[in-house]
């Protein structure tokens, strides 16, 4: 298959998924009980108010119209208003995006400059006590209730020793955040030369980052083991083992190399777990992203912002795997033929 037949055909399949997930979430507001003009007018609505949401909302037409006049709607970038915060809820989200990037990339890059190492060596050196370890590691950062250890770890580090900064966002109150170029704090400080705004975003994240990256360590710890023991066993590495080459180049050169082609997919799931499933660790650290503008928007009853953050959440999934299956590509000429 030709590169260009291989991405039409890959983005083809990404509008596809597209359109199944607002199908999905349509489907999913009107077969739950409630009425949503009811949340949204309030407990104190007279009918009278409520009909006249009802329908200017579309309750009132048949379901097939509602979903037509609903794809048209989400698919021009409308997501509805927030009843929170009185704002489009798009906008919202994309005022909030960059701090969930921001906490999903340093957490990712901290899972992976410690798991895939970890995992690596745990098959170089099989049933040993470092492989031991590994598992060890692996299985705690699994079995670890994500709530349970940023808890403990504010608890630890920011009440008994105080060497960390309160829960309190992603920069101390007293301290102006830096100016906005990206949106994420910690870039746009050493873009602006903002020390001081620089190490008090740092500090903030740590706790955070750590909370999450522990978690999602685990599948990359598995997954690198198992890759890396896979291209072990290969032809090509044994014979490198043959002729004499240096242990450390047949390793952290050719067989790591080699390995990290089957932790892209994974690497993929992660990064969607982190950007949509962050919302208990956003809430403990009051982190002003978009997991805690669903929380909430789950405890206010912001209908339109619980909807608009669904959608959010299933194009970012859509974007990410669209993504990685081109960089499958891009990685591996063979994937262009399959």
């Amino acid at each position: 298959m030709r590169a260009g037949s291989y991405v039409g055909k890959r983005l083809a399949l990404a509008a596809i998924t597209l359109i199944g997930v607002i199908i999905a979430v349509f489907v999913m507001t009107r077969v739950l009980p409630g009425n949503p003009a009811a949340v949204k007018a309030g407990t104190h609505a007279t009918p009278e108010a409520l009909r006249a949401l009802e329908k200017e909302m579309g309750l009132d037409r048949p379901l097939p119209e509602q979903l037509g006049r609903y794809l048209v709607r989400v698919l021009q970038g409308d997501l509805g208003t927030s009843t929170r915060t009185g704002h489009p809820v798009r906008e919202d989200l994309l005022q909030r995006l960059p701090a969930t990037i921001e906490l999903s990339l340093y957490s990712l890059l901290f899972a992976l400059l410690l798991g895939v190492p970890v995992g690596a060596l745990a098959a170089v050196r099989r049933d040993q006590w470092v492989d031991r370890l590994a598992q060890a590691i692996s299985l705690l950062g699994a079995s670890s209730p994500i709530f349970w250890l940023g808890i403990v770890l504010i608890f630890v580090f920011y009440v008994k020793l105080g060497i960390a900064p309160g829960p309190v966002g992603r920069i101390n109150t007293h301290i102006q955040p830096p100016s906005t170029i990206t949106g994420l704090y910690t870039i746009d400080s050493l873009l602006t030369l903002n020390w001081t705004a620089l190490r008090s975003s740092a500090a903030h994240l740590v706790l955070p980052v750590i909370t999450l990256g522990f978690v999602i360590m685990a599948p990359l710890i598995k997954m690198s083991r198992s890759a890396m023991a896979a291209v072990l066993e290969t032809d090509y590495i044994q014979a490198a083992y043959s002729f004499g080459l240096p242990e450390w180049q047949i390793i952290w050169r050719d067989a790591l190399r080699n390995s990290l082609l089957s932790l892209l997919t994974v690497v993929g799931i992660v990064l969607g777990y982190l950007m949509a499933g962050n919302v208990i660790v956003e809430t403990i650290f009051a982190w002003p992203g978009i997991g805690l503008y669903a929380w909430n928007g789950l405890t206010g009853n912001d209908y339109d912002g619980i909807q608009g953050f669904v959608l959010f959440v299933g194009f970012m999934y859509v974007v990410i795997n669209l993504v990685v299956d081109l960089l499958y590509m891009v990685i591996d000429p063979r994937v262009r033929l399959a």
